[in-house]
């Protein structure tokens, strides 16, 4: 997703030649004053009761209008862990600047915003609402979404959470497969904000500065009981709602060819420099297509291909236009795009995969019928998924999965074992 924003080129030949040899890499009790107290309690008793069991929901996030385009793409230019350049404070609003108005074209041909935000509020609501019948014992609960780049921003879920207090507090990973440029991505960003808090709160016992009148209602990492569901990749319910949608919409081809349609499993695709570091993300996503397909019999030849390439490093292929391509080189024009990698329609399914594709790309080539899977949204099959994948998640009394503590072999990132040791270090 995050990569798409790097399509215009930039004019001046220092920020080209670097981008283009850059890789991407997504109860202790604190006193508090009567003010915070009633005002943590009102919010409480809008509820009707008391958070036991905190959601986080991660992803990017995308800009509901054309106006946040620019503050989306400057923070994610000055992500460092995505995006490491030189000069970074100043290079990355640049950037942001000069990709702004192509990226804003791009959601105006959309409806003018990502609807990401509004799907994962639908999810959220179902989700809970599922969860506190299945598991009264932790309810009730409540969701949190923590957007990267975007509000509302992982910071202002966190602090959020920190007000309300909940006995338990689950990081969910809306990507079901895990890149360190994703996942990661957001885990560091929990991590850096304890971290920073920890830091804070030290200084200020050392200076001595720290009392009952600007004391805040927020605990420390210690306090809140984090754990991550940081995959879930092959989860059955995940993989149930995509092949209900996968027949669905291969019902939509003429009988005669049905058998035919070659299915092309479409993921953000990485720069080789990543996946040659140890990144889990492609097999992972190859692990989710396998779990697809046999639960379809293999009623269709497949592909798994990789969309969103940019620049001329080696990245991961077969390239999504590049497959199109061939297979009507090859005579193979029916064709259903099906985006496994992301659970919510935004740009690089709604324009990316449906307007630069199957209109554009597969028209000029001669595809005779393209179609597009539907994205998982607010399908009840998925729904229930993350509902389950959570309770699982709290029976299993496990804080994240055995893959979550391994860095990649080739890791250099420092966050990345910041982050480890946050929620893996005493597990």
């Amino acid at each position: 997703m995050l990569l798409s924003y790097l399509k215009v080129p930039l004019s001046s030949k220092l920020l080209t030649s670097y981008l283009l040899n850059t890789t991407i890499r997504t109860t202790t009790t604190v006193s508090v004053n009567s003010t915070i107290k009633q005002d943590n309690q009102t919010r409480n008793e809008s509820q009707g009761h008391r958070v036991n069991t905190g959601i986080l929901l991660l992803n990017m996030g995308g800009p509901e209008t054309t106006d946040e385009v620019f503050d989306f793409l400057n923070r994610l230019f000055s992500d460092k862990d995505i995006m490491p350049l030189p000069a970074q404070k100043t290079l990355g609003p640049l950037i942001a600047r000069r990709r702004t108005p192509s990226i804003q074209e791009q959601y105006a041909k959309i409806g003018g915003g990502s609807p990401i935000k509004m799907w994962t509020e639908k999810q959220g609501q179902g989700m809970i609402k599922i969860l506190d019948q299945i598991s009264p014992s932790t309810a009730p609960h409540k969701y949190y979404i923590g957007f990267r780049y975007v509000k509302p921003l992982t910071e202002m879920a966190l602090d959020e959470i920190e007000k309300d207090c909940p006995q338990q507090i689950i990081a969910f990973t809306q990507y079901p497969q895990y890149s360190c440029s994703t996942t990661g991505s957001s885990l560091n960003a929990i991590a850096r904000y304890y971290i920073a808090k920890k830091r804070k709160s030290k200084l200020e016992k050392d200076n001595k500065v720290s009392n009952t009148n600007n004391s805040l209602n927020i605990q420390t990492s210690n306090d809140l009981q984090w754990s991550v569901i940081d995959r879930w990749q092959t989860h059955s319910g995940f993989i149930e709602a995509f092949v209900k949608n996968i027949r669905n919409e291969l019902n939509k081809f003429p009988d005669d060819v049905r058998n035919d349609v070659v299915i092309l499993f479409s993921a953000h695709s990485l720069p080789m420099s990543v996946v040659n570091r140890g990144d889990p993300y492609p097999a992972e996503v190859a692990a989710t297509v396998q779990a697809v397909m046999e639960s379809l019999n293999f009623s269709n030849p497949y592909r798994l291909v990789w969309q969103s390439k940019v620049g001329p490093s080696a990245w991961l292929g077969c390239a999504t236009d590049d497959a199109i391509k061939g297979l009507a080189n090859n005579n193979r024009r029916h064709i259903l795009l099906v985006p496994i990698a992301f659970t919510s329609d935004h740009i690089e399914t709604l324009h990316e995969l449906d307007i630069e594709y199957a209109q554009h790309l597969a028209t000029s080539v001669g595809i005779k019928m393209i179609r597009r899977c539907a994205s998982l949204n607010d399908s009840s099959l998925f729904i229930k998924a993350m509902a389950d994948i959570v309770h699982e998640h709290i029976q299993s009394q496990r804080r994240h999965t055995t893959q979550l503590p391994l860095r990649c072999p080739g890791c250099v990132n420092a966050s990345c074992e910041q982050m480890r040791k946050f929620f893996c270090s005493s597990s």
